[in-house]
């Protein structure tokens, strides 16, 4: 029913508006909180893939603007209403409009309404400062939704698990809108970056079920890859398997780039188990002779060399196709045939005269040899580990 009265009343806004701004009041029906209550019906729709509703729901933020610069001051004394001004803000509004409007006729928390106006304004530290005390619960849902997203943007660099609190607030308070579809883009991250594997299944499984079809869905999966990659989450051969369910809901495309994603920085790390298990993955979903065939052989190629198939991990490290690699492969593939060369490196031959007594029995091994090679090994990989860091901002 309410669906249905907001979708009314959304397409009642075109029809009314040349009436609308002629008048000192808004007609009935149109109240400052039922026009905004239309703006988050559109923007619902955004959530579950309505291009429609993302083309046009600017334009409705406009509209709106209009109509309550043209509203009579004395519907602003309505809690409600004042409420309304929040959301419109921080549902994209534009704040040059609300500067406009009748403050001293509001009835609205003043720190929860200057903090709104210091975040879309830019003004970060003042919004952190205005809001942070601010609890969301304890506000209308509609209000409450939307003021807990703002805090988990805000908190989210700065004090993460706070920040995490606030997104799980803001999707308690509003399921099925575009509030919590922006709470799970943000959180995936956040719990990516806490190594909080179990919570970032959970919230992937929400998204997929809920949102795959969201406007923003590209947003969430390049999170998702980011929180992954960026922490240990990928890297334990234990929930392997979990990650390739997950990986399932992705096209093709995305998949095969995750995998050596995964495959690359597993190697860098010394996981071997997943940089085989994802490298393989990647042969699967790769086109022969293609560029990503040729990076999915060289990390396999390079786990199988220090696994018990060294010689078949050296001799497919030795038939790629050199010139179809990226430039920064070229050197973790010099890099790798190096380690597996030293590993099978010969010891020196002992003296005729000694090659028939028995060696005498050490003090101590002398491991230079090989505490190098290995040293050497790690250096190599540790200054190619940098390459695969994410560094947006």
């Amino acid at each position: 029913m309410i669906r249905t009265f907001l979708r009314a009343v959304l397409l009642m806004l075109p029809l009314a508006a040349a009436n609308a701004f002629a008048e000192p009041a808004p007609p009935s029906g149109e109240q400052p909180y039922e026009l905004v209550r239309a703006l988050q019906a559109v923007q619902d729709g955004i959530a579950n893939g309505d291009t429609a509703a993302h083309g046009s729901h600017i334009a409705l933020i406009r509209q709106i603007g209009e109509k309550f610069l043209a509203a009579d001051a004395g519907v602003w004394s309505s809690p409600q209403n004042g409420q309304a001004v929040v959301v419109y803000l921080l549902s994209g509004g534009a704040p040059q409009i609300v500067r406009k409007l009748p403050r001293d006729r509001m009835t609205i928390d003043e720190r929860l309404f200057n903090g709104a106006l210091a975040y879309v304004e830019g003004r970060q530290d003042e919004a952190r400062e205005l809001l942070k005390d601010v609890k969301p619960r304890a506000l209308p849902s509609g209000l409450g939704g939307q003021v807990a997203l703002v805090q988990g943007a805000l908190f989210a660099r700065s004090e993460a698990s706070f920040a995490i609190e606030r997104l799980d607030d803001a999707r308690l308070l509003l399921p099925g809108t575009l509030v919590e579809e922006a709470a799970l883009r943000r959180e995936i991250l956040l719990v990516g970056q806490a190594e909080d594997f179990d919570k970032f299944e959970f919230l992937t499984l929400a998204y997929i079920r809920h949102y795959r079809n969201s406007i923003y869905a590209g947003d969430f999966w390049q999170r998702f890859s980011t929180g992954l990659t960026q922490s240990s989450l990928a890297f334990d051969e234990r929930r392997f398997a979990r990650i390739t369910t997950l990986l399932e809901q992705i096209d093709r495309a995305g998949r095969l780039k995750l995998y050596l994603v995964i495959a690359r920085a597993a190697m860098l790390r010394g996981r071997l188990v997943v940089t085989r298990l994802a490298s393989e993955r990647a042969l699967t979903l790769s086109a022969d002779a293609s560029v990503d065939r040729e990076r999915a052989h060289l990390f396999r190629g390079a786990s199988r060399t220090l696994t018990d198939e060294y010689d078949g991990g050296l001799a497919e490290l030795k038939a790629l196709d050199r010139s179809k690699l990226p430039e920064r492969d070229v050197p973790l593939l010099n890099a790798a045939v190096q380690l597996a060369l030293d590993i099978r490196k010969p010891f020196a031959a002992g003296s005729a005269t000694t090659a028939d007594k028995p060696p005498a029995t050490p003090a101590r091994l002398d491991l230079a040899s090989s505490t190098a090679t290995v040293a050497r090994a790690q250096k190599q990989f540790g200054e190619l580990e940098r390459l695969t860091r994410d560094r947006r901002p």
